[in-house]
C-alpha cells in the first residue's frame, strides 16, 4: 500500500507543478513596465488563412526597455502582424517602417498598474483552485486505497501529507505573486 501512495504523492506534485508553471507563464505575460517578447506571446496573426502564434512568422526582439521590434519573415505580413497586435487588446500601437514593426511600449499609469496587479492576483487564485482540485483528487485515490483495505491510521497519514503537499503549493504561488506585484508596482 505504501508503494500506491507514493505514486499518489508523485502524481499529485506532478500536477501541482504543471499548475505552478502555468501560473508562471501566464505572469510572464503580463508586462511590468519594461519590454518583453514574451509581452507578444499571446498574439494570432492571419498567415494564409490562418491563425498562427507571431512567434512562428517573425523574429520579436527588444532594443531597450521601452521598444519592441517585430521583424517578419515575409515583408507581406507586416499589415496582419500589425493589425494581430492591434488586435490583441494590449494597448500597444505599432508602427510600421516597411521593414519591421517598432513598438513603443507606454510607461505605466498608476491605476494601470493596480489593474495589473488584480490580475496576477486573479491569476494566483485560478492557480490556488487548481491545487485544490488535484488535492480532491489525490484524497479520493486515497478513500479508494482505504475501501481496498488501508488502515485508518495509514488514511490519517496519507491525507496529512496531502494538505502537507498542497500548503506548500499555495505558498509557493502567493511567493510568485508578491514577486509579480513588486515587480509591476516597482517605477
Amino acid at each position: 500500500m505504501t508503494e500506491e501512495l507514493s505514486m499518489i504523492y508523485d502524481e499529485f506534485k506532478e500536477s501541482n507543478q504543471k499548475t505552478l508553471n502555468h501560473l508562471e507563464n501566464e505572469l510572464t505575460k503580463i508586462r511590468a513596465g519594461k519590454a518583453s517578447p514574451a509581452m507578444l506571446g499571446g498574439v494570432m496573426v492571419e498567415y494564409y488563412g490562418s491563425m498562427t502564434p507571431l512567434q512562428q512568422v517573425a523574429n520579436v526582439n527588444t532594443t531597450d526597455a521601452r521598444t519592441i521590434i517585430v521583424q517578419p519573415w515575409e515583408k507581406q505580413l507586416l499589415n496582419d502582424i500589425a493589425r494581430g497586435i492591434i488586435n490583441s487588446n494590449l494597448g500597444l500601437n505599432p508602427q510600421n517602417n516597411g521593414e519591421q514593426l517598432i513598438i513603443s511600449v507606454p510607461p505605466l499609469t498608476e491605476e494601470r498598474r493596480r489593474d495589473l496587479v488584480k490580475k496576477a492576483k486573479a491569476e494566483a487564485e485560478q492557480a490556488k483552485v487548481g491545487i485544490r482540485n488535484n488535492r480532491k483528487d489525490a484524497l479520493d485515490m486515497i478513500k479508494d486505497l482505504k475501501n481496498d483495505g488501508l488502515s485508518e491510521d495509514a488514511v490519517k497519514v496519507a491525507e496529512e501529507e496531502v494538505q502537507k503537499i498542497t500548503n506548500s503549493y499555495i505558498k509557493k504561488v502567493d511567493d510568485l505573486v508578491e514577486l509579480k506585484e513588486k515587480d509591476i508596482m516597482t517605477i
